[in-house]
């Protein structure tokens, strides 16, 4: 009997390969394989919105071999992303292979170990049309927005711009944050700290509290100085001292949003770099023979669940009691509760086998590989632990009437502290918080009626400051809250209002562009109920009701798009040419062919200085980054067009020189420049030549190419396999070198110096 298993990714059908006998062949169909045709809208909207799915271009030869196996084997495990997604994939290739319905097997794995690999399989279920439906319909509902509303953009602000049903609410958001930066009136407020000593000479740092009636705010320094004026001189006497144990209890394990909002404030790393590596680390890491060799390191990293296994709390129990003590672990064992409305399909994330131990394999992984599950092994395990005994102490002070107040903590048992503690989000200051004790401050030994020395008073003047602009752990968290999109489509939604110009980072922080508020602006007030946060939150959970059955795809797409359509309508018969234009920047460049000032515009490839004139003048000029003119050299060569047979010439622009004809622009003939890199091809000897393809994207290959047919994304290396023999290359943008040879996992990190890294300019 033959078994075919169809998984996703090629790396994670390698691991799996691995933990099945040779009565399976593991397969992968890297990602869809039919999906909406980019040319057209794909659906037929009078026909209860039936899709119009075709096949993915490229994959025709892949869905001819998937389609052979599946033909000759017993039984197809469809054994794809254990969430919606991986649902509906699965779905599309039953339909795509042509798969009789009594073969199908579809299986699904949490995590990536030898166990729950063959427990899946042992456990097979049918496809859930549920799921399937649920995903469709956000495909269609997204379809529909980008398609339909998209050239009303086009029409009303400028071509190319793009509007999303998620993607246009996440824009709103940072610009709204943005506009209560610009309305904010900064307010002055006041603190004052006192300086005191005990009989001992302890020294007791005090900050002003109020008055004998409660708690007061200073606005200003007549107020501040009439508190100063009044103590001066004046007996401090210690009015109470309060003194308590605080139980501080652990974060939960991590779900996808938690995980990007830590990795975020913690790491530095940004949402899709963050998923891109759990990824890494869910799909399986080659520990060795010795260890087990490629072993998934972590359970699945897109759920919103905070459910643990049972066999995983005992296992951390286990570890805890071993490593830390039996006080470290709680007299009960931990159990978080999942909010409302979370899909509870899979456990929190967490690592598979406590074995593992960051430590241990670090040498195995890359530096974002270890400092990612190191992240996800101390939260999990400190999820587990027992809860940090805090000792608190809080002094109230009198002097002519005023309240000073000293508090603190320190940690009397560090419980989970010992391994782990969240980070706090930012807030700005907007008043003197003197409620908030400060840690590890220890009070010298004071008792009720004692009067403390007093050596010196410090009024100090602020202002209030406006909220911080979002960055992506705040903008996530934000999301969460309000249940706009889902978790594991936020690392997607930020990348995608960065790349198409509606957001730009500064920093660490998401700020909106000029195009970005336009943009917003015109959805404000027109598609208004588009970007409401409350609907495009009830929109997920009609998703998450098709998805139980309660609710059916045609339903909520027909309550769509009927109110949509009119909306649409509406504005492109009231909605004129002009009401929404971007502002113009003018340059100090003057056009040499009309004598107009340049103004900046955006392209493709960045801004870049237009004549005002065009189309009557249609004289351009290439900016560098700094917005100054890149001056352009032409140098004559001894090479000749092979098209009309003038002389080249080397001619320099934004991105470097280049070989083009002298007739240029009559004859648009022009070549690279091949940077050599001093490796020879493995196929043919001759030199291999840095290239640049579509979208300016770097990437390496023969000097015969294509004669040759020798190419790679990756760096290809002088360093030969000492597996296999064959050429190692460099991992794009990482500090790692792969073997490429079939059957050969050779891998390893490698340190290299700044300034020997590749460079795409």
């Amino acid at each position: 009997m033959s078994n075919l298993v169809i998984m996703e990714s090629p790396p994670k059908a390698v691991t799996v390969k691995g933990y099945l006998g040779s009565g399976y062949k593991v397969v992968a169909s890297a990602g869809h394989v039919r999906d909406l045709p980019k040319s057209t809208l794909g659906i037929d909207i009078e026909d209860d919105f039936k899709a119009k799915y075709i096949n993915i271009r490229g994959k025709g030869p892949l869905i001819k071999e998937l389609k052979k196996e599946a033909k000759n084997a017993d039984k197809v495990y469809l054994a794809t992303d254990p969430d919606r997604e991986g649902e509906a994939i699965a779905w599309h290739l039953s339909i795509a292979l042509d798969i009789p319905e009594e073969k199908i097997r579809r299986v699904t794995f949490n995590e990536i170990t030898k166990k729950a690999v063959k427990a899946g399989i042992k456990t097979p279920r049918d496809i859930d049309m549920g799921l399937v439906n649920s995903q469709q319909a956000r495909r269609l509902l997204d379809r529909i927005v980008g398609y339909k509303l998209s050239p009303f953009l086009w029409k009303t602000i400028k071509s190319g711009l793009s509007a999303g049903r998620v993607q246009s609410v996440a824009t709103r958001i940072i610009v709204e944050r943005e506009n209560e930066i610009r309305a904010f009136n900064p307010e002055e407020y006041w603190t004052i700290d006192v300086m005191l000593e005990n009989k001992n000479h302890g020294k007791i740092k005090a900050k002003f509290h109020g008055d004998l009636n409660g708690k007061l705010e200073l606005h200003n320094e007549e107020e501040a100085m009439k508190v100063v004026n009044a103590v001066d001189g004046k007996e401090f006497s210690v009015r109470s001292v309060k003194k308590a144990i605080r139980m501080k209890n652990p974060a939960p394990p991590f779900t996808t949003s938690t995980l990007q909002q830590e990795g975020s404030r913690k790491l530095g790393f940004q949402s899709q770099k963050i998923m891109r590596v759990a990824q890494e680390l869910y799909e399986g890491i080659n520990l060795g023979s010795s260890m087990g060799g490629v072993q998934g390191l972590i359970t699945y990293m897109r759920t919103d669940s905070l459910r643990i296994a049972d066999e995983a709390a005992d296992a951390a129990k286990a570890f805890i009691v071993d490593k830390y003590g039996e006080q470290f672990y709680p007299k009960e064992r931990r159990i978080y509760k999942t909010k409302a409305g979370a899909q509870d399909a899979h456990e929190a994330i967490r690592p598979s086998n406590l074995v593992n131990e960051p430590d241990k394999i670090k040498k195995l992984l890359t530096t974002d590989q270890y400092k990612l599950y190191k992240l996800i092994w101390d939260r999990f395990m400190a999820s587990q632990m027992a809860s940090a005994e805090l000792d608190t102490v809080t002094a109230d002070i009198e002097a002519g009437g005023y309240i000073f107040r000293s508090s603190g903590y320190t940690v009397k048992f560090q419980g989970y502290m010992a391994l782990y503690e969240e980070t706090e989000e930012y807030t700005a200051p907007n008043s003197a918080d003197t409620d908030t004790p400060e840690k590890s401050l220890k009070l010298p030994k004071i008792e009720q009626g004692d009067i403390l020395k007093h050596d010196n008073t410090n009024p100090q003047k602020h202002f209030t400051e406006p909220p911080p602009r979002y960055n992506e752990a705040s903008l996530v968290k934000f999301l969460e809250e309000r249940g706009i999109g889902r978790p594991s489509t936020f690392a997607t939604i930020i990348t995608t209002i960065i790349a198409r110009g509606y957001v730009v980072r500064e920093g660490k922080s998401l700020k909106p562009t000029e195009l970005g508020e336009l943009t917003t602006k015109l959805m404000v007030e027109n598609f208004s109920k588009i970007v409401d946060y409350e609907f495009t939150a009830d929109m997920e959970t009609d998703l998450d009701e098709i998805a139980n059955g309660v609710n059916t795809m045609s339903g909520v797409l027909h309550s769509f798009y009927d109110d949509f359509a009119k909306t649409l309508e509406t504005a492109e018969n009231t909605v004129e040419k002009g009401v929404y234009e971007l502002p113009v920047e003018e340059t100090d460049i003057v056009c040499e062919k009309c004598g107009a000032k340049m103004v900046i515009k955006n392209g493709r490839y960045g801004k870049f200085a237009a004549c005002p004139n065009y189309p009557i003048c249609k004289n351009t000029k290439p900016l560098a980054k700094d917005g100054t003119v890149v001056e352009e050299k032409v140098v004559e060569t001894d090479m000749v067009c092979e098209k009309c047979g003038s002389p080249m010439v080397m001619r320099t622009g934004r991105y470097g020189n280049f070989y083009a004809c002298s007739r240029y622009p009559e004859c648009k003939n022009t070549k690279q420049i091949a940077k050599e890199i001093g490796v020879n091809c493995p196929l043919c000897g001759a030199k291999i030549v840095v290239k640049k393809g579509k979208n300016r994207s770097v990437f390496y290959s023969c000097e015969r190419y294509p004669e040759c047919e020798f190419s790679s994304w990756d760096v290809p290396t002088n360093e030969k396999c000492p597996q296999c023999g064959d050429m190692l290359y460099q991992k794009k943008g990482k500090n790692i070198l792969i073997c490429k040879h079939e059957g050969c996992d050779y891998k390893r990190e490698i340190e290299v110096e700044e300034n020997e890294q590749d460079s795409e300019n």
